[in-house]
């Protein structure tokens, strides 16, 4: 008799917001129905019913010792901070890939896989700590204001030194759209100020494809005057106001 085998796989897409709506596909061979029945409920508690897609079956195969109540711990809500990942049981062997948060959520995993089981059984921890793509593009804009020329659409050097350094990262970022989007102050009218932020987020998308960002990649909208970050009473708070943002929205 081989030994069973569990392939439980967490596929999620790449951005944070799609996660929650993502597929878990459950596949592999386990001894009887009865084993079979019980890890799709632990899986439906943990990740809710709609979203597991049972792909088991029933063979002829053998398992260690208190096989299922092993691999019942494992399915933890802890799970679920792994996105783009995969959860493989094999007899006595155990491996986890995917990508976590953070380095804490990588240890807090391990160490539940770790204390769930017994000593013979061995486990190969493959998690890694990931970036997110909106925190690549947070990075390398470091809060700082791409800068127009005043009352225009037309970039400084300062600004274009700054969107140099966004396009260098953008190109990390295969596959991800990334919508530009500028603000303005309160100065002036809001008609005036919807279209200057438009323009200048036109701008923006136009000098970065230039460095060779798809431009089908890019989104670009306007907020004018309506979405402020600090106190347009101030110069300063004027000035934060006056800005760009980059967002991935795919």
């Amino acid at each position: 008799m081989k030994l069973s085998a569990l392939i439980l796989s967490v596929l999620f897409s790449g951005a944070a917001h799609a996660q929650q709506e993502a597929p878990v596909v459950v596949s592999g061979t386990v001894a009887d129905e009865a084993t079979r029945a019980a890890l799709l409920e632990r899986l439906r508690s943990v990740y809710g019913a709609a979203r597991v897609v049972d792909q088991l079956s029933v063979g002829t195969v053998a398992a260690p010792a208190n096989w299922n109540e092993y691999v019942a711990k494992l399915i933890n809500p802890n799970l679920k901070l792994v996105s783009r990942g995969e959860l493989k049981v094999e007899g006595s062997k155990v491996s986890l890939r995917g990508d976590v948060a953070s380095e804490e959520q990588r240890r807090q995993i391990a160490g539940d896989i770790a204390a769930s089981l017994n000593p013979t059984y061995t486990v190969n921890n493959g998690l890694r700590v990931a970036v997110s793509e909106q925190g690549v593009l947070d990075a390398a804009l470091a809060d700082r204001i791409i800068e127009f020329e005043s009352g225009k659409a037309a970039l400084t050097e300062a600004g274009m030194a700054v969107l140099d350094q966004m396009s260098a990262a953008m190109q990390k970022l295969k596959g991800v759209k990334v919508e530009v989007i500028g603000h303005t102050d309160n100065a002036g009218s809001r008609a005036g100020n919807l279209s200057l932020s438009q323009a200048r987020a036109e701008a923006v998308k136009a000098y970065i494809v230039g460095k060779g960002i798809a431009a089908d990649s890019i989104a670009v909208s306007g907020e004018g005057p309506d979405r402020p970050v600090a106190d347009n009473r101030t110069p300063e708070g004027k000035a934060r106001n006056r800005r760009i943002e980059f967002k991935v929205i795919q």
